[in-house]
């Protein structure tokens, strides 16, 4: 177990002065009685009560309020701040803050407050349940919003304190795939930026110190050029009669990060380490500095996007493009406003400000800036609950949908619809209206008719052909990425599945059993039902095929004093086979029990890959044909696409995705430098990888080729460990092979 990282100096919380006077620095008219309440109130309820860095607790809910002055937030909401943990944590009750507060904090300090009394449930589905709730209560007032991600920054600024390792890394990666995507929906880039970089820290900090160092590195070959950059690209507009603030910056290096998983390229092949940040006066010279730097520049060919006159989803605004700049380099550029740049960085917190004689959310002056509802992708993620969606369905819709970049299509009257990119025809479909998306038969996607399947791109006009009659087959899902469409594609066929998850259940807690050397006939299953608080047989087997509860636990709870050992090997990660036992792992497609599935070796598929199935031409749907399990990116997929009678849209099962390994395949370009391929293994090791087979090839005097099988847990396993490898400064690239 590696060692916790070293202590960091502990920082001394605000008095109550010094946060009246912040408070005061923005909104004179605050009520500052109210204030001193609160602060005072906060000190008394937490008492004696101490954080593991040995700091009174109450120094935590000070310094959350201290955090949300530095984005000019509402006495209301600083108030919440102060207030947050106080029923959660202490005796006193909601009733008690409405008496004391008013009915508008208690309001807000009960939508921050967790849940914290599910006994009975894993932890994920425990932390499910918070974000169900909270993505309730912000769905009202985004000021909830504002006050946990204060919460968690603070939380995150001195989790190094807490001394148990896996404690660490489960609160950094609940950070990272739930509340800076979180920020990042509202347009609070500093927030998410921070809290991406201290999830980075616990969650891998091998690979970010190996980003760091490379950065250390290119810091002292280009840091100079970087100033004389920007001096020339401000005197360029000056000479133009555009005074501009122009700076460079550095990508943080959980951004570099993430650019290694995305990109099949290594470190020293970036473009985009340094980019340019250009502040005008106006709109209208956002436009005009664009035509400067690219009648100074040559652009590269599509590399511009205009987010002035088509906003992201968050409300952000700006031009990009990227020119072979000064001194030939390479660079990119945003161009806006400063009243853009706040908005960038701080979302939806630089709307508050003074209106009517009061100080809070200025939703008319936002709209009028050409912002849009902050709360409008929130709200959607509201709509798989009111579809009868669980709260895990909730976290999956919610990673999904606030990780990816977005898409922009049109309906046939020119109405802009925004998507995540990804999106497919049903998307849009349920995007426009849920009677859209039941009744939708087909779709014409620049006046021609498409599959289903097809991927959207900027700029589609998208029209949908329409049934008589809501018809949703259950292939439908693996066709969707938002929740919106997925959740309402459940309500329709969560009756029509449950044999299929049943039959799943059952087929997995049977094979766990079977690995121990145990029967599940043998065995009574009711201190089982009682501890996963289920009424019957069949609702335990729905809930293992749906994956709330684990086989693992099953087996745990009907034999408590198993041995380890038995333990261990009857719960390991088994690997992915064909034939039919691989129905444990894939379902949909209107498959009927006991198909053989077949994993095509042109291109391996791994949970977590978009998959379909081709049905193969010598047999039906059944044991004798069965079906090609590829990837949607398949190249083989091309010999089929005037055959829609062979498809089959398939999706992995919850059991694939968190019970097996499969092997997939690497092809990596390598320095020759003694111990290189050494240092690429152990990179593979700590990534949490099994190598299977190496095979080296192509060995020239500067470089040699390596293919590498490794087994990995999923597909995004397998792009962590590419990733981890391009941060290495010997690997020139890796690359995912097919077959």
């Amino acid at each position: 177990m590696a060692p916790a990282p070293a202590p960091k100096p502990r920082q001394k919380f605000l008095r109550q002065y010094e946060l009246i006077e912040r408070v005061h620095a923005y909104d004179p008219t605050a009520d500052e009685a109210l204030l001193n309440r609160a602060y005072v109130y906060a000190m008394r309820m937490h008492g004696s009560q101490t954080r593991a860095s040995g700091d009174p607790y109450y120094a935590h809910p000070i310094e959350v309020a201290g955090i949300l002055t530095e984005y000019r937030l509402d006495t209301a909401t600083i108030v919440t701040a102060l207030l947050h943990d106080v029923i959660e944590d202490t005796p006193v009750t909601k009733e008690e803050i409405s008496k004391l507060f008013g009915e508008e904090i208690a309001e807000l300090v009960e939508g921050v407050t967790k849940l914290s009394k599910l006994e009975l449930q894993a932890e994920h589905a425990r932390q499910a349940e918070n974000l169900r709730k909270f993505i309730l209560a912000i769905s009202k007032d985004v000021r909830v919003l504002l006050v946990k991600l204060a919460d968690r920054l603070h939380n995150m600024r001195t989790l190094h304190f807490i001394k148990s390792q896996a404690k660490r890394e489960r609160i950094a990666r609940e950070t990272r795939d739930i509340y800076a995507p979180l920020a990042r929906n509202i347009g609070c880039h500093r927030i998410c930026t921070e809290l991406e970089e201290l999830s980075f820290e616990h969650t891998n900090p091998v690979a970010r110190n190996a980003i760091i160092r490379r950065l250390d590195t290119l810091r002292a070959e280009q840091g100079g050029a970087v100033a004389l950059v920007s001096q020339e690209i401000a005197a360029r507009l000056e000479s133009s009669g555009l005074p501009a603030r122009v700076f460079g910056r550095e990508k943080s290096p959980y951004s570099i990060w993430r650019k290694l998983q995305r990109k099949s390229i290594g470190f020293s092949q970036m473009s985009d380490i340094y980019a340019f940040r250009v502040i005008v006066d106006s709109e209208e010279d956002c436009y005009r500095a664009l035509g400067v730097v690219h009648r100074a520049w040559s652009s590269v060919p599509d590399r511009f996007k205009d987010f002035i006159s088509t906003p992201k989803r968050n409300n952000y605004r700006s031009l990009h493009t990227t020119v072979v700049g000064p001194r030939g380099m390479r660079i990119e550029m945003q161009i806006r406003t400063e009243a853009m740049d706040r908005v960038a960085e701080d979302g939806v917190a630089a709307h508050f400000r003074y209106k009517d004689a009061s100080y809070g959310l200025d939703l008319e002056g936002m709209e009028a800036a050409g912002g849009r509802d902050p709360l409008a992708n929130l709200r959607q993620l509201v709509q798989v609950l009111e579809h009868g969606g669980d709260a895990e369905e909730l976290v999956e819709h919610a990673k999904l949908e606030m990780f990816l970049d977005q898409v922009f299509v049109f309906t046939p009257k020119g109405k802009l619809v925004s998507l995540p990119r990804g999106a497919m025809p049903l998307d849009f479909a349920y995007a426009v209206h849920t009677s859209v998306g039941d009744t939708c038969i087909g779709v014409k996607i620049n006046g021609e008719l498409k599959p289903l399947r097809t991927l959207l791109n900027n700029g589609d006009v998208v029209e949908v052909v329409r049934g008589s009659k809501p018809v949703v087959p259950p292939d439908w899902r693996s066709l969707t990425v938002t929740g919106r469409a997925r959740s309402a594609i459940r309500r329709h066929i969560r009756q029509t599945e449950k044999e299929e998850f049943l039959r799943l259940g059952r087929a997995s807690v049977e094979q766990v059993f079977e690995r121990a050397g145990k029967k599940l006939k043998d065995v009574s299953l009711r201190p089982i039902l009682e501890r996963f608080a289920l009424e019957t047989e069949d609702g335990l087997f729905d809930a293992v095929g749906r994956g709330r509860v684990l086989p693992g636990q099953v087996l745990e709870t009907a034999f408590p004093g198993m041995k380890d050992a038995v333990m261990a090997v009857a719960t390991a990660r088994r690997k992915i086979d064909g034939g039919t036992a691989a129905r444990l792992y894939v379902r949909g497609g209107g498959l009927t029990p006991g198909v053989s599935l077949h994993f095509a070796h042109c291109c391996s598929p791994v949970p977590g890959d978009r998959i379909v199935g081709i049905l193969r031409e010598n047999g039906s749907d059944s044991k004798e044909g069965g079906l090609d399990v590829h990837t949607i990116d398949c190249p083989k997929l091309a010999e089929y696409e005037d055959r829609e009678d062979l498809w089959r849209d398939l999706n992995w099962t919850p059991e694939a995705e968190r019970e097996t390994v499969s092997l997939a395949r690497l092809h990596a370009t390598i320095g020759n430098a003694p111990g290189v391929l050494g240092q690429v293994c152990t990179i593979i090791g700590e990534a949490g990888g099994n190598i299977v087979n190496l095979r080296m090839h192509h060995r020239q005097s500067d470089f040699f080729d390596v293919d590498i099988d490794v087994e990995v847990r999923d597909a995004k396993h397998l792009t962590n460990i590419s990733a981890a490898l391009r941060t290495c400064p010997t690997v020139e690239t890796v690359d995912r092979t097919r077959g």
